[in-house]
Order: structure tokens, then sequence, then C-alpha cells
């Protein structure tokens, strides 16, 4: 826990839609994302080589009409104290090497070329001589989750193989994954097969169904698929319905399970997650007089408000800056027996911090303290992030070391927001001394890890660390989505690396990602400020109904 001392000293120092034209991408001989390296990287190498490893091909069409960009001396820089680890860290080989490719090269290889639908990447894999057992299914599945043609493609291609059957796990995985992808004809085809495997179907199953059709907005589809729950062998009881209701509500839909809750309640036995689902749903919709009818009929079905309860309200008053109504809910919840948890303090300290009440913020420490509280890795993570907003980036770092001295291991979340953190003050070599302590530390890095580092690579130029990260993310099976791919076109845009941004741009398309139109249009004009015409053209096809840029006068 943090000592005294400390917070005393830091509360002191505190008072001062469009279409995709399809045929056109047939025009652009279009090379994969990952187009070499050995297993080393002389850091010393000439410009050209020190950017093929992850970065996409340049297409024809944009570098035959930018002869005249040089590249800058930032491209290749690497921090001196970070150039061994960089230059060591395992690389995807996709140029012809001394050293055989691993399997999970070759097929990585294979399915990072663009595919029409999953059926010509099942023909792609059955031309080469890989077989499912030199693979782990679920690595590629992870590695893939965001281009859902080459996952399917990899799902279809290995349960047709001898001696192979997907696991319940990895069904689930797909069912996901081609929810998230919104393609629910799939889906449900999907569902149908796992009915017949008998026991394949569970009650997570039916959450990620749910999940997915609330999170498109299709909450009549999401009840409906409770309604048949009992066909699909899962028991529609208590713990299936608060999966209902917490998908539907997750999904911005709580008037939707307001009714499911009137339908089912008299048909299937409630407990207090439900009425605290529906309570928190009303307050995220800034409904607390409907919240507070819940909180009544929870009382009334004899269910006692208990810690969740209050803090969805704490919540919301929050979100509002309305401290005197959270003070008034802390009352309250003391008359009525209710402790405040980590979770509790956590949303009030997080709320004074963003508020600017830095030293309020920190008093929340002492409070909990006195409630014999412990704080968890998201009540420091928390505190960091205050702290760093705040400009005390030698607090943070300070309350960084402590949490684990008090035995608190820093978990993502922690170290994303320390990560996050440096690069928002361009301290390069400390965010990725960070990600190499993550490494270390074998916690695993996720897509919210690696945005920020590619955002500042893109503005610092730093194509050589660029690439690294992106064989960084590869290595962890982090697969690029939509926003980083956004991230990527804009920062790259921004840096006068139109070569690049357009490599990003093109595959993202090729994925079957829409760009956002204010993307499109950016990429066009700085296209059309270098005179790069054909290029432009070549970006307006891809993605029709781009603006042209305005011409001022």
């Amino acid at each position: 826990m943090l000592r005294k001392h400390q917070i005393l000293s830091l509360a002191s120092s505190s008072n001062p839609q469009r279409n995709i034209n399809v045929n056109s991408l047939k025009l652009f001989g279009f090379s994969p994302l990952f187009t070499s390296t050995s297993t080393s990287t002389n850091l010393s190498a000439s410009p050209d080589s020190s950017l093929t490893s992850e970065l996409p091909d340049i297409p024809s069409w944009v570098s035959k009409q930018n002869t005249g960009a040089q590249p800058s001396g930032d491209d290749d820089f690497v921090i001196p104290s970070l150039a061994t680890w960089i230059e060591n860290h395992p690389k995807v080989r996709l140029f012809p090497t001394k050293k055989p490719e691993t399997p999970v090269e070759k097929i990585t290889k294979i399915l990072k070329c663009p595919y029409p639908s999953p059926e010509i990447v099942v023909q792609a894999l059955n031309a080469s001589d890989l077989s499912v057992s030199d693979v782990s299914v679920d690595q590629l599945l992870k590695r893939f989750s965001n281009s859902w043609i080459s996952a399917y493609g990899v799902f279809i291609w290995a349960k047709t193989q001898s001696g192979y059957t997907h696991t319940p796990e990895l069904y689930n995985f797909m069912v996901d994954l081609l929810g998230k992808a919104k393609m629910f004809d799939l889906l449900l085809d999907l569902i149908e097969e796992m009915k017949q495997l008998k026991g394949y179907i569970n009650l997570d199953t039916i959450f990620k169904v749910m999940r997915r059709l609330a999170n498109a907005r299709r909450f009549s589809e999401a009840i409906e698929v409770f309604r048949r729950i009992e066909e699909l062998g899962v028991e529609k009881d208590v713990m299936a319905l608060n999966g209902l209701l917490d998908a539907l509500v997750k999904g911005d839909g709580v008037e939707h399970a307001c009714e499911a809750f009137v339908e089912l309640k008299e048909c299937i036995p409630l407990n207090s997650n439900t009425f605290n689902i529906l309570v928190h749903g009303f307050c995220k919709a800034r409904r607390l007089s409907d919240a507070r009818k819940i909180l009544n009929e929870m009382n009334e079905q004899g269910f006692q408000p208990c810690t969740v309860s209050f803090t969805c309200f704490i919540e919301a008053y929050c979100r509002e800056k309305d401290f005197r109504n959270v003070d008034a809910i802390l009352d309250e919840m003391k008359e009525k027996g209710c402790r405040p948890n980590a979770v509790t303090y956590t949303i009030i300290m997080h709320a004074r911090g963003k508020a600017g009440e830095i030293g309020k913020a920190l008093e929340v420490y002492e409070m909990m303290k006195k409630d014999s509280c412990l704080p968890d890795s998201s009540f420091y993570g928390s505190l960091i992030f205050i702290l760093s907003k705040a400009g005390r980036l030698k607090d943070a770092d300070e309350i960084f070391e402590d949490m684990v001295k008090q035995g608190v291991k820093p978990n993502a979340l922690t170290y994303n927001t320390m990560i996050s953190s440096s690069c928002g003050h361009s301290l390069e070599e400390k965010a990725l001394k960070l990600l190499k302590r993550m490494e270390e530390d074998s916690c695993k890095p996720n897509i919210s890890t690696y945005a920020p580092l590619l955002k500042m690579c893109c503005r610092k130029k730093r194509m050589k660390v660029l690439n690294f990260l992106l064989s960084h993310m590869l290595n962890n099976d982090v697969s690029i989505d939509h926003t980083t791919y956004t991230l990527l076109v804009r920062g790259l845009c921004n840096s006068g690396k139109l070569e690049q941004a357009c490599a990003f741009f093109e595959e993202m398309v090729l994925k079957g990602m829409i760009p956002k139109g204010s993307i499109c249009t950016m990429l066009v004009e700085k296209l059309e400020k270098e005179d790069m015409i054909e290029a432009k053209q070549k970006v307006q096809e891809l993605v029709p109904n781009v603006q042209e840029p305005k011409i001022t006068v």
C-alpha cells in the first residue's frame, strides 16, 4: 500500500459507409503485408533494407510517381539503449533466406494475400504442403481476428483435415469473430453446425451471439435467440437471462432490456444481479429516476441493494461531475451498511482527476485506508492516469514502482496507461522500455498497447521502429484493426510518408475494411498537393465517392 508521506506529498503539490470497388483492386499488383526479413537485422543497414519486414509493399502506382522522395535520417534511427532488443527480436521472414521458414511463417504469408472469400483461402491452403498438425489453429485465428475471411478460411480448412476436430472453444471463438464482423448469416450457419455436433453449444456460445447481435443493434434478434435457447440445448435460467439483459444494456438497448425483463420475470427466478444490470443500464442512459424505480422493485422482491447497485449511481453522477450527489450516495451506502469497494473508489478518484481536482482525487486514497479497502491494479492504473494527465510524470512513475512493492502486479491496462502517457509526452525511450519490461514480465500486450507507440513512430518518422512494432504485434498474435489502420494512414499522411500511407490504405481496403470518409479525403488531398495524380485516382477507384479536394483561390 502507498505510504502516507507519499500521498501527503502528492496532495500538497496538487493545489496550485461507401461501397468498395473490388474490380479496381486487381489493377494494383498488391503484395502481402509481410514482405521479408532474416532473423537478424543490421541496424546500420541502408534505408532500403531497413524497411523490409512488416511494412506493406509500396504499391507500384505510388512508388513510380514519387521518385524524388528521399528517406530522412529519422527513418532508420533507433535509440542506442534499445538497439540490441530490437535487432534480436524475432522477425517474420518472407523473402527467401538460407534458414527454412517455419510452418507458421508459411501459412502467415499465404493468409496475408487478399482473398474474396473463405473458400478461396481454403483452396490456397490446400495447394500448399501444409498440414493442420504443423500449426496452432488457435494462434492463427487470433493472429487474423480482424480479417474474418482469412480466419474463417483457416477454420474451414482445418476441420477438413483428417484426424483433426475443432474444440468447442475454437467454435465459440469463431462464432465471436463472425459476430464481430457482422457476418450473421455465417454465424447462424455455424450455430446449426455446432448443434449437430452435440454438446458444443454452451452458455458462453449463447452469450457471444446475443452480445454481438445487441452490439449491432439487432435487439429483437438477440431476444429471439434467448427465447430459443432450450432448442439449442442450453437451460433457460437466471444466468442466461442476466446474459441477455447485460448484452442489451451494453449495446445501448436498456429499453429493450426492460421489456425483456417484464416479459420473462414471471417465468424465471431472478437474483440481485438481474436488477443491478438494469440499474446500471438506466444509470448509463442517464435515466436515474427509472434506475431508482428498479432499485425499489429490487427491494420489493426481497433483494437488498448492494455496493454494486449504489456504485452504478455514483458512476452516473461522476460522469456529470456532480460530486455533491456522489457524496450523498456514499452517505446513503453507509446508512444501509454497504461498504464502498475498490471499484467505487476508483470511479470517484478517476472522475475527480479528470475534472482537474487532483488534490480531491488523492484524498480518495485516504478514504480507502479508513475503510480498510485495499487498492487493486485498476485503482493504481487510474491514479497513474490522472497524475500523468496533470503532467506529474515523476509522481506517476513512483506510483508505478510502488504498486509492485506492495505486491500488486501491473496488468496490461496499467502498462498501457504508462506507455500512452510516455508517448503523449514524446518520451520515446521510456515508452519502448515499458514495452520491453512488459515482455519481460510476461504481460501480454493488446492493440491498445501498440496504438500510442505506432502513432508516436508516425509522428517522429521512425520507420524502422514502426516496422519493429508491427513485427512485435504479429509475434504476440495482435491483429491490426480498423482503428489502427486509420491511425497509421492519418499519421503517415501528416508526416509526409505518402507512399507508406497508400500501402496501409490499400491493405485496409483489401481486407474488406471501409475507410472513413475523412481519411480518404485527407489522403486524396495530400496526393493532390504533391501532384501524385495517378495515385490519387487509384485511391478514388479503391473507395468511390471520395470528394475532390477543395480548391482555394
